[in-house]
């Protein structure tokens, strides 16, 4: 073999994407495009990207002159990023045989493939000559990685098509924008998770969509809503919420795995426009930090019914379709473990427990917003849809989004009842109560047949140890609240 040849084939895999049955024409053609416009913008750098079971965004930046080869050999992603927590702490054996995930192809901390998928690259408006692509990851055996988020939502969205349906998702996030005085970055402050930058307001807040709030921080918001329309990311809202620097951000309504990847870019554009602005942006629900209120991902969601052309849960006669009523009988009999992927943080019950304004209780509820599920529309409502107010800011779009789409199926399958919609969400017994905390959660995820048939149990396993080894953490931390309580007393 020519040294050059050699040379080229270096990166990744020589021919893997023909050899786990992608290499077709269209995505050749795909890939002509890209490098055109590789050459035409001289873009210098590609960021191949996964998002991890943790909702962390995991890339590995190639020059843009292997972009080529990146597509047909895949681009190498060590199978140790499976077992690393929110804080980046290893949780079991990786050098073991099977990695410690019971399968040998994941063992070693060795290597697994991520294929770009060529409909998500985007230049990035922020980082000079830089683009992005998401990838799907492939073991060394050419079958896919079964704990890719993304692979678990692809195959729910392709169970739905079977039901001649397609998911449609309507993203709303809420986050805070804090001004950094100062990044605490000595190195005695780099610790494992790191001091988190000390911050401050960028305004005065409790003025909930006050146009005056709105101008005030407008000179940021103009720079994001340009960068987010230059990301190709249908923006629809980006506005003043209630708390100091709190913003809310809405996209226009989205079609299947496209939805979550846009939720991933949106994120990540928000948080890295800010980094370059002295800015920090978090998705965190409940910041520690004096009067900042809780932040929310209320996720909006239909069914697109392809052989009609409309909105499945449209009906004139009803608020919500009989499909509707039974998608959302599916919600609500899972949403007790479902609410591990809506809130998969310790942080996030902190959220629901504190604030009046977050569910407490499964139930659904016709334009009332004290419910988990909200139905926004009339009787005849074309653009009629289903509101699961439960979700944080921070949740992996592609778990949250196929929790939702098994559990509608399920609902739809076996024609679940979600009994008559409530008048008084909060009222007692309206509805089975939801989890107290990520324990809470992940015990019931854990002992949930219906997700281990449905995501595997392979990534079932391990997000539950992840998320175990992440409670532990915490409960072995003394806080300031048990420092107060207890010091000075006993």
């Amino acid at each position: 073999m020519p040294f050059d040849q050699t040379l080229r084939d270096h990166l990744g895999r020589s021919n893997f994407a023909a050899e786990v049955g992608i290499d077709q024409d269209e995505r050749r053609a795909a890939t002509a495009k890209i490098l055109s416009q590789i050459t035409s913008d001289e873009l210098e750098v590609v960021r191949v990207a996964f998002v991890d079971m943790n909702g962390i965004v995991r890339s590995r930046p190639i020059e843009a002159h292997h972009f080529a080869m990146a597509t047909q050999n895949g681009v190498p992603f060590t199978t140790a990023l499976f077992a690393m927590d929110t804080a980046n702490f290893i949780i079991q054996n990786v050098f073991a045989p099977d990695g410690g995930f019971g399968r040998d192809t994941l063992g070693g901390a060795g290597d697994m493939l991520g294929l770009p998928d060529l409909s998500t690259f985007r230049v990035l408006p922020w980082a000079k000559k830089t683009a992005f692509v998401l990838c799907d990851l492939y073991l060394k055996d050419g079958q896919r990685c079964p704990l890719d988020p993304r692979w678990v939502m692809q195959k729910a969205c392709d169970r739905l098509q079977e039901h001649g349906f397609s998911f449609v998702a309507g993203i709303e996030l809420e986050a805070h924008l804090f001004r950094v005085t100062d990044p605490n970055l000595r190195l005695e402050q780099s610790t494992q998770p790191a001091a988190p930058p000390a911050v401050e307001a960028l305004r005065h807040a409790f003025q909930h969509l006050s146009d005056g709030a709105a101008d005030g921080l407008d000179p940021v918001l103009s720079e994001l809503r340009r960068a987010i329309r230059l990301m190709g990311l249908p923006l629809r809202t980006l506005e003043v919420e209630w708390g100091p620097g709190q913003i809310e951000i809405t996209l226009d309504p989205i079609l299947g795995v496209a939805a979550a990847d846009a939720a991933v870019m949106l994120r990540t554009t928000v948080k890295q426009v800010c980094n370059r602005m002295g800015l920090l942006a978090s998705f965190m629900a409940k910041p520690g930090l004096p009067n900042a209120f809780s932040s929310g991902w209320h996720l909006h969601q239909s069914l697109f019914d392809a052989e009609r052309g409309v909105n499945a849960f449209s009906n004139r006669d009803a608020p919500i379709s009989a499909i509707g009523r039974k998608y959302v009988g599916g919600l609500l009999k899972h949403a007790e473990s479902s609410a591990a992927f809506a809130n998969p943080t310790i942080n996030g019950y902190k959220r629901l427990n504190s604030t009046p304004l977050s569910p407490k209780q499964a139930s659904w509820a016709l334009d009332n917003k004290g419910a988990m599920l909200r139905i926004m529309g009339y009787t005849g409502d074309p653009s009629v849809h289903v509101e699961n107010r439960l979700g944080e800011p921070s949740a992996n779009p592609y778990l949250y989004m196929a929790s939702q789409i098994v559990a509608g199926i399920d609902g739809i399958a076996n024609g679940i009842d979600p009994g008559e919609p409530v008048s008084d969400p909060y009222a007692p017994g309206t509805g089975k109560n939801l989890p107290k905390s990520l324990g809470e959660a992940i015990s019931a995820v854990s002992k949930s047949d219906f997700f281990r048939r449905e995501f595997g149990g392979e990534l079932i396993d391990q997000f539950v140890a992840l998320k175990r080894h992440e409670v532990q953490r915490f409960e072995a931390h003394v806080t300031d609240w048990e420092h107060r309580e207890y010091f000075e007393l006993f």
